[in-house]
């Protein structure tokens, strides 16, 4: 799939290339981005390099993982948001924020906008949210882009070779009033035991 370039009232989001290298490399120096995502650490230029001119480029022609910087209108990088397909109809929306830029709901706008694109244009029926417990910063975005908390995973979430417990949330298109390509039967109310 070609690359696709997204707007919200306040954001651009567009694929990265080689000549956002510098700008994505002084952004993941930041100690939390390398805490609490699974990028390398430390993160070295030629990290960043692999990353915008391999690992997106290839993500995009393939189809596994469609990565958009998120930029405000200056051309500023505020942060990096990437759907990674898991399964038929599943991708999983993972992200970071500028340390400069977090705070002000940038995030929010482009998960909601990216998730609301992965509904409408690549027929995924749920989004998932996953991140280690205790990263605070993350389930805040998440719940405010909508998506149900559904609980922990244990031991599901490998960083940098330690396994970890992980927070999972889903958004699916009901949430953002867009109908399914499949139909869905939730599960019924547990009985009262009343």
């Amino acid at each position: 799939m070609d690359p696709v370039t997204l707007t919200t009232d306040r954001l651009l989001l567009r694929t990265v290339g080689a000549h956002d290298t510098d700008a994505v490399f002084d952004a993941v120096q930041d100690a939390d981005i390398q805490r609490w995502t699974t990028i390398p650490s430390p993160y070295l230029r030629e990290h960043a390099e692999g990353f915008t001119g391999q690992m997106v480029p290839e993500g995009w022609a393939d189809g596994s993982m469609f990565t958009f910087g998120v930029f405000l209108p200056s051309g500023e990088l505020v942060g990096m948001l990437g759907i990674t397909m898991r399964s038929l109809g599943v991708g999983e929306v993972g992200f970071w924020a500028a340390k400069q830029h977090r705070g002000n709901g940038f995030l929010t706008e482009a998960t909601v906008a990216a998730s609301r694109w992965a509904f409408t244009s690549l027929a995924v029926d749920r989004v998932e949210w996953r991140a280690e417990v205790g990263n605070h910063g993350s389930r805040g975005v998440a719940e405010r882009a909508g998506f149900t908390v559904e609980g922990t995973l244990r031991s599901a979430l490998n960083n940098k070779g330690v396994r970890r417990d992980c927070w999972i949330g889903s958004l699916l298109p009901s949430d953002l009033g867009l109908p399914s390509t499949a139909p869905y039967l939730p599960a019924p109310p547990a009985p009262s035991n009343t």
